[in-house]
Parts: structure tokens; sequence; C-alpha cells
């Protein structure tokens, strides 16, 4: 059983204020070191539940987070410079480690969808949706469910109020937006490893995230001057100062 595992930042265990995902910042290698013990902890739990191969994408910021030499060696590393594909029909299961929750979530620790500065609300059907909603109608391409999710509190909600049949691992409440409270670092790892182990039960009962196609996509922008652009692009129809929308027939399509 195959299983892509695709990373973000955010909601890493032991990362508690916006500072310490800013790579400038000195605290920002410790982040790092985090998400890789995060990142592990999920892949033996996957492992020992029974994954034959897995591959890891780090996906926070365009990637240039990892610290490449503590992946667990059992694992590959998507490499899009080298004209890799993330995911295929091959493939059994997705988890995503480091979830944060979307944009406009009460005590969703760092919440945003794609750009905090630019985007405001994003919608799929009229239903709000956030990143792990559009990782899912990626994967939902291949006829591939996302089955595990760690992150905080907030994202761990969302993740089960879009996919039911879904293993979450907490590492960390929300305390306002820009702060959280931690759990105890060695029971974050034990947390994630136990939800990435049980999620591969889940494998032949989780399905798929399939919002109906052709399916309408809105985006709400910050600022009428960020809508410009995009407004702009074929396909894509402005419906006022800082919200367009488009038509979809392919999940591959999700984003403007």
């Amino acid at each position: 059983m195959k299983i892509l595992i695709i990373t973000d930042l955010e909601g890493i265990s032991g990362i508690s204020n916006m500072d310490m995902i800013q790579k400038e910042n000195p605290e920002f290698e410790y982040s790092a070191k985090r998400l890789m013990m995060d990142t592990n902890a999920a892949i033996e739990g996957a492992f020992e539940g029974g994954a034959s191969y897995i591959k890891v994408i780090d996906g926070h910021a365009g990637g240039g987070n990892f610290i490449e030499s503590m992946l667990d060696k059992r694992a590959d590393l998507f490499r899009k410079n080298k004209g890799e594909k993330g995911l295929d029909e091959t493939y059994s299961g997705v988890m995503v480690v480091g979830a944060h929750a979307m944009a406009g979530t009460l005590n969703g620790f760092l919440d945003h969808t794609q750009d905090s500065r630019k985007w405001f609300n994003y919608w799929v059907n009229g239903r709000r949706t956030g990143e792990l909603g559009q990782w899912a109608m990626w994967a939902a391409h291949y006829n591939v469910p996302v089955i595990m999710v760690s992150g905080d509190e907030a994202a761990c909600r969302e993740a089960y109020d879009f996919f039911g049949t879904v293993e979450c691992a907490p590492v960390k409440r929300g305390a306002g937006r820009n702060n959280a409270i931690l759990a105890d670092e060695e029971e974050a790892l034990d947390r994630i490893k136990a939800a990435a182990k049980k999620a591969m039960s889940l494998i032949g009962k989780a399905k798929p995230f399939e919002p109906i196609l052709p399916a309408e996509i809105k985006l709400e922008l910050c600022r009428s001057d960020f809508c410009d652009e995009i407004a702009k692009k074929t396909g894509v129809e402005r419906l006022d100062a800082r919200t367009v929308r488009k038509i979809i027939n392919s999940y591959l399509d999700w984003n403007f």
C-alpha cells in the first residue's frame, strides 16, 4: 500500500507562534527539526500499519523546509525539479502532517487559506473550504482519500467535518490566531504515530473528497487590487470588487 505524506509547517508540534516559522528567525531551525520529527512519526506509524512505500512532499511555502538528513531513510522525498509526479492512482491514501485550519476559523492557529495576505475566503460549490479540502480534491482526481491529519485542534475538527472517516492527531490548541498551547512534545509524536498506524486500517473504507462536478469555485480577496490580475485570467468571472468565480470540470483546476 503506497502512501503520500504532505507536510505543512503551521500545524507542527512545538511551534507556538508565528515568528517560529519565519526562515530568517533563529527559532526556525528548531521548527524544521520538529517538522522532521513529526513527519518521521507519521512514516513510522504508516509502515507499522502496513504501508509498502511512502513518498513525502515538503509542502510549506513551496518547500525548502526539510532537513533532508533527518528524513526516515525508508521514505522518498518528492522532487519536483526532477519531473516527479506527486500522486497517481496507485496510491492508497494521503496523510497531511502539520495542517492548519482555513481562513476565518476561531482559535485556528495561524489560520489561512493559501496566501494569508491576499486570500480571504474560498468556496467550493458554496462551501467555505481551506487547504485541507484543496489537497483532498487534488487527491480525489486520482481516486485517493485523505486518511490521516495532524495539526492543531481546529485543523483536526476541519478534517473530521470534511472527510468523516479519517484519523487525526491534535498536537496543540490555538489561543487566538497567533499563539498556541502545545501538547507535550513526546506525546505529540506518539499521537501522530498512532494516528498514522490506525489510519492504514481505513484504506478501503475512507472515500475520496469529491465535490460535485462541474464545480463552482469562488475566491474572495482581501483587496480589490489583488483581484484585478486574477480577474483577467481566461475562464474567470469577476463578481464584485474583491470576488471572482470559475467553473471547473477537474479537481486539478482548484486554484486560480
